[in-house]
């Protein structure tokens, strides 16, 4: 009997360390009890997960957290978003339900049936988005237990082309994408993450994803909790759909470990 997959891990860094690497995108496991709710055939499948998943992504915050100066937390998404998506609404605040993509997806990247249309999304909410929901704003109120602060760096990244569900697809793509929050990113925070990503290439500000995660808890309320979106264009460190990790990787590792070292001092 196969045990069952981890859903989420919280990594420890430094007692002193404010800093949260959230990588949410990154993994490709879906448990057997889930995968028997999706339509496609598995061929069908591993294509979708090529698009949708953050490859790499997990490795990058991990390289980045060795080479930082103070090591940093991380909380990193152990199942696929095809599971459930930590970081969309669970309600109709998400405008992402308009493409199919709330918290629980039924349409595909290319907005095609995931699921069926009658689908009923709470079983997967009630199992998996609430408990890794409830995991991260207990690890931020550590952080804020621990430091006064909070610092949430949001780890992502994106398909050089523009794929259908994508809702603001048709602006820039540069090679990092910055994304930012009116309450929780501070013009230090971001000037100190682009001073960090400066050498990667040129990096744009909420293009062609916006935004950034903080828990519901704190999220518009607690201004000593700050974050900020790193979208990452993907070519710009791995072969796209869905392959191997290219040598542009450590160099992007080594910017993150700059940011982190640049907002945890």
């Amino acid at each position: 009997m196969h045990p069952a997959p981890k859903t989420f891990e919280l990594l420890p860094g430094a007692d002193d360390s404010p800093v949260i690497l959230h990588v949410p995108h990154s993994a490709r496991t879906i448990p057997a009890s889930v995968r028997g709710g999706i339509l496609l055939e598995d061929d069908a499948l591993e294509g979708e997960l090529d698009h949708i998943t953050d490859a790499h992504t997990a490795e990058l915050a991990a390289s980045a957290a060795e080479a930082a100066a103070v090591r940093p937390w991380r909380f990193v998404n152990r199942l696929s978003r095809l599971v459930i998506d930590p970081e969309r609404f669970p309600d109709e605040r998400e405008e992402m339900l308009s493409v199919g993509m709330g918290a629980v997806y039924t349409r595909t990247t290319h907005r095609a049936p995931l699921r069926p249309a009658d689908f009923d999304p709470g079983p997967l909410i009630e199992r998996y988005f609430h408990p890794y929901a409830q995991a991260m704003t207990e690890a931020v109120a550590d952080r804020l237990a621990a430091t006064g602060r909070a610092v949430i760096v949001d780890v992502h990244s994106y398909p050089t082309a523009r794929l259908p569900y994508e809702l603001h697809g048709d602006g820039p793509r540069p090679p990092v994408c910055l994304g930012t929050d009116a309450f929780h990113t501070p013009p230090e925070l971001l000037a100190r993450a682009q001073a960090a990503f400066a050498h990667t290439g040129s990096v744009g500000l909420d293009s062609p994803f916006s935004g950034t995660y903080v828990p519901l808890e704190f999220y518009g309320k607690e201004p000593r909790v700050t974050a900020l979106m790193v979208e990452i264009r993907r070519d710009t460190y791995m072969t796209e759909p869905g392959g191997p990790a290219s040598p542009g990787l450590p160099r992007l590792a080594a910017a993150l470990a700059a940011l982190v070292d640049a907002v945890g001092d």
